[in-house]
């Protein structure tokens, strides 16, 4: 009794919005002192920010502690990728800051501040829908490279004449095309070209509008659809765990009101057998 006592109390501390609270404070304060590092400081504030690091290293420690207890064990906890993520980030920070692995274990430390990913819903959500959408991004990407190579191939086999450093083979022209399809200067290579093809306009126009206007939203599109369906299921995980948490009140007040009625039954038979007597 006394150990389900002690888990149902680590629950509560793990589902508490106040706990998630300071928990994404600690991140935050971690990546603040992550990014003084940084700068030259003196030598106090150095030493202050090494003690702050081993607070939150441990702090980090104790609640990934109290997140595992909380779980239904150990298969539970590690079924979700987010708490393997987290599991990895916490024990690479445990590295100690001195020697020759002073260098990896900063840098592991600055992963520690996409553990904010991990703790806001929101930001799951995102980065699932992110990851889900690569499969469908990743044909729009193929499509997109054949686009580059079919109009890198045209354009060295035009241009490379009239620009030889922009132009000069097929892998050149395609990191040119890159450049023109970020719009970085772009007039000003097709004013060259067409000095000498007074029509290579269409050459550009048309491939900004196929990769710039076309593929792009085709990107934006792919991840916007992904994204509705993440929605949708955080939405219904978010009503499933309300209910969960309103059906024990419900069990409650079904056992009062059946107190009542008896209470009212046993009143009821009373008034009745004085009204006899």
């Amino acid at each position: 009794m006394q150990a389900s006592g002690i888990l149902t109390h680590l629950k509560k501390i793990d589902q508490s919005k106040t706990f998630q609270g300071f928990v994404i404070f600690v991140i935050i304060v971690s990546a603040l002192s992550i990014g003084a590092h940084t700068y030259h400081l003196p030598e106090w504030f150095e030493k202050s920010l090494l003690a702050l690091d081993i607070a939150i290293t441990a702090f980090f420690l104790i609640e990934l502690i109290i997140r595992y207890m909380a779980s239904d064990g150990i298969k539970s906890f590690f079924s979700k990728g987010w708490n393997i993520f987290d599991t990895i980030i916490v024990i690479g920070s445990l590295v100690p800051l001195g020697g020759s692995t002073i260098l990896l274990a900063r840098l592991l430390r600055i992963f520690r501040v996409l553990r904010l990913v991990s703790m806001v819903p929101e930001l799951r959500m995102l980065i699932n829908a992110l990851l889900k959408a690569i499969p469908r991004m990743g044909y729009i990407a193929l499509l997109m490279f054949v686009i580059f190579y079919i109009y890198g191939a045209v354009g060295s086999m035009f241009f490379a004449h009239v620009n030889d450093f922009l132009w000069g083979d097929v892998s050149i022209a395609m990191l040119t095309l890159f450049r023109i399809s970020t719009f970085e200067s772009w007039t000003s290579i097709m004013y060259e070209t067409m000095e000498v093809y007074p029509l290579s306009w269409l050459y550009y126009l048309t491939f900004i509008f196929l990769t710039t206007f076309v593929f792009l939203n085709m990107m934006v599109g792919a991840v916007l659809d992904v994204m509705g369906e993440e929605t949708k299921i955080m939405r219904e995980e978010q009503e499933a765990n309300d209910d969960k948490n309103v059906e024990p009140k419900t069990a409650a007040t079904t056992e009062d009101i059946q107190q009542l009625h008896d209470k009212i039954d046993k009143l009821t038979a009373l008034l009745q057998a004085k009204t006899n007597t």
